[in-house]
């Protein structure tokens, strides 16, 4: 008996983490739109956004002149971070230096010296507004 109790105890554990951690994951089961109830707390004068869950985190930061900006793939899907417009990619190139970014991999803009407004997107899920936002260079 004490062996079956010890197994239906490992199920039950097993089970309760797979329900809690099906909560943070994305709302979509093909991963191609925002989690709900995700929360963005990084600051907008930050340098690094994060992308997790189909979602750039911050959207819209603002830099001085000269910096470069990581963005940070902490998602499960590969991500193509390129300047706007799409297809053209041409507003402010600095950011295509990011382009193809796996899982659990980091890059950097290159430095971005003219002060404007730059917007980014997701090549590969342009459609996708939480993949989207700005970088403002002061």
């Amino acid at each position: 008996m004490p062996y079956t109790r010890s197994v239906a105890a490992g199920a039950l554990l097993a089970c309760a983490i797979a329900v809690l951690s099906s909560g943070c994951g994305s709302s979509s089961s093909t991963n191609m739109g925002p989690s709900t109830g995700a929360t963005c707390t990084a600051s907008s004068t930050s340098t690094t956004i994060t992308i997790s869950n189909n979602t750039v985190c911050p959207q819209n930061i603002t830099v001085p002149r000269g910096s470069q900006v990581t963005f940070v793939n902490n998602d499960s899907i590969t991500h193509e971070m390129f300047s706007d417009p799409h297809p053209e990619h041409d507003d402010c190139p600095e950011i295509n230096a990011v382009g193809n970014i796996v899982p659990g991999q980091s890059r950097q803009t290159s430095n971005l010296v003219v002060a404007r407004k730059c917007g980014f997107h997701d090549h590969i899920l342009f459609q996708v507004k939480s993949l989207q936002g700005s970088i403002t260079i002061q």
